[in-house]
């Protein structure tokens, strides 16, 4: 056996006992597929790992970057009390509009708002409101940009505040210096700056499952 078909049957071994998918959720997935989004939405495990969190953290506000279909919203979206609030931002309108459909199937419409538009543009309009701190933010969105988001996360948290960070290791390319691709430069930037800020305190973590070799990072605000 394969090692990508035995990470596969793990993960599905995993997901069946931990972290079962009911129909909205496997819904948005089929919806995603057929309006043609690249299937690089987190697996269920992943899924609940970024929900556990979120109960652990007792979040009311979870800030999201990277909608895709919606389907990592959803599992965020599940931890929140009916009064909080998720604020998700999207480059694509297509995306967005899958993503919108599959949050009103799951109930969540009055708890998630997605919000259209470059990352970059959206979060100065989202500081001016004055949110007040988010608790969790999950960042997934595109990987050379990473490390504005990351400053940005900064802003919009405080002490307390958990930062995830998906996608952090590429493959394993991230360990090359001279690998001169976007993702991998943002990425590497981006870890050094967790690394060396005084606010955070941070580690990263490889995985291995379905959607192949790679991992995330999680970062705590202490001030």
């Amino acid at each position: 056996m394969s090692e990508s078909r035995l990470w596969d049957d793990v993960d599905a071994y995993f997901a069946t006992h931990l972290a079962p998918e009911d129909e909205v959720l496997r819904a948005a997935l089929r919806d995603s597929e057929a309006a043609g989004l690249p299937a690089i939405a987190v697996t269920a495990p992943q899924g609940k790992l970024l929900q556990l969190l979120a109960q652990i953290q007792g979040a009311r506000t979870i800030l999201e970057l990277g909608t895709l279909g919606g389907y990592s919203t959803i599992w965020l979206a599940r931890a929140l009390p009916a009064d909080g609030r998720l604020v998700s931002l999207e480059y694509s309108p297509e995306n967005a509009e899958v993503a919108k459909r599959n949050i009103a199937r799951a109930g969540l419409d009055k708890v998630v708002e997605v919000r259209v538009g470059p990352a970059l543009e959206s979060l100065p309009r989202l500081a001016a409101e004055n949110p007040g701190p988010f608790d969790l933010v999950f960042i997934d969105a595109d990987k050379g940009n990473n490390p504005r988001y990351v400053e940005w996360a900064l802003e919009l948290t405080g002490p307390g505040s958990l930062i995830v960070v998906d996608n952090v290791v590429r493959g394993g390319r991230v360990a090359d210096p001279g690998n001169p691709a976007p993702d991998v430069q943002g990425t590497r930037t981006a870890l050094e700056l967790i690394g060396r800020h005084p606010r955070l305190s941070a580690t990263a973590i490889q995985t291995v499952g379905s959607k192949g070799y790679d991992g995330f990072a999680l970062a705590r605000v202490l001030a």
